[in-house]
């Protein structure tokens, strides 16, 4: 994405992130792109962001990793020889292929992938419970079976959140640790954190700067929240791209005179006044 930066306590142990694991964090594209010898292909191949990249490097991204890319499907759908279906199982993106070769579908990998909803709804006994748990699109099925929830692989799904603060006896406080709807949870038993999993938690952002000390950095690398915008890199692009200068004369062009009273001029005069 454009115009992102670290945050200045990453930036402050930028030496510790584990540029491996940053090359899958997709917020993180900028930042491959200028430093391209950093950069891991394998896990940049499951990288949302990096298409353009792995497009002009088809000869050394890794197959096993794209299968699982929800944005390389046109690369998938070119080379059905290369695909692992193990991990085309996983992609949201790939539910047309994945109908199309039912003999093919792993269900297990395909258990926790939201978009393959329906087709587990139609094959009830080809799930697996353990995997479906962790599932954000299968709350109404784990509701219905209660039996069947396996309650360590489902404290990361944020969409259990209300299930999980209903059997508080039942959480796996090492994989809530991971779950972005549970920071009212984490925040009120600071205790029972895993450091290692909180690390990868992008809603955990304030938390993790606060005890710098307990970051897994490797595991840090792939939080997008470790990112954010650079206001002044925007600020200068608009002024020499002459962006500004354009939406100046747009914005307070004759024709607009009429619309002034709508975008509170007159209040911000009346306070400059005061």
């Amino acid at each position: 994405m454009p115009f992102m930066k670290f945050r200045a306590f990453v930036k402050e142990n930028e030496d510790k992130l584990d540029w491996a694991v940053l090359s899958r964090n997709p917020i993180a594209i900028d930042i491959l792109e200028a430093n391209p010898r950093k950069i891991d292909i394998w896990m940049l191949s499951c990288n949302p962001a990096a298409i353009h990249l792995l497009e002009a490097n088809t000869r050394q991204f890794c197959w096993y990793q794209l299968s699982c890319n929800p944005a390389a499907i046109h690369l998938l759908e070119a080379n059905h020889a290369r695909i692992d279906w193990l991990r085309l199982s996983q992609n949201p993106a790939a539910i047309h292929l994945l109908e199309a070769n039912p003999d093919k579908i792993d269900w297990f990998a395909m258990s926790p992938n939201p978009a393959a909803i329906h087709l587990l709804e139609a094959n009830p006994e080809k799930i697996k419970w353990s995997w479906l748990s962790m599932n954000p699109a299968a709350i109404h099925l784990l509701e219905a079976n209660p039996e069947k929830i396996d309650w360590f692989a489902m404290s990361p799904n944020p969409a259990a959140i209300h299930l999980l603060e209903a059997n508080p006896e039942k959480i796996n406080w090492i994989n809530l640790s991971m779950n972005p709807a549970a920071i009212h949870l984490l925040e009120a038993n600071p205790e029972k954190i895993d450091w290692l999993r909180l690390s990868q938690n992008p809603t955990a952002i304030h938390i993790l700067e606060a005890n710098p000390e307990k970051i897994d950095w490797g595991i840090l690398s792939a939080n997008t929240a470790i990112f954010e915008y650079d206001y002044k890199a925007m600020k200068d692009r608009m002024y020499s791209s002459g962006l500004f200068e354009g939406l100046m004369k747009n914005r307070f062009h004759p024709r607009n005179i009429p619309k002034f009273e709508s975008w509170g001029y007159e209040s911000l005069m009346e306070e400059e006044k005061d």
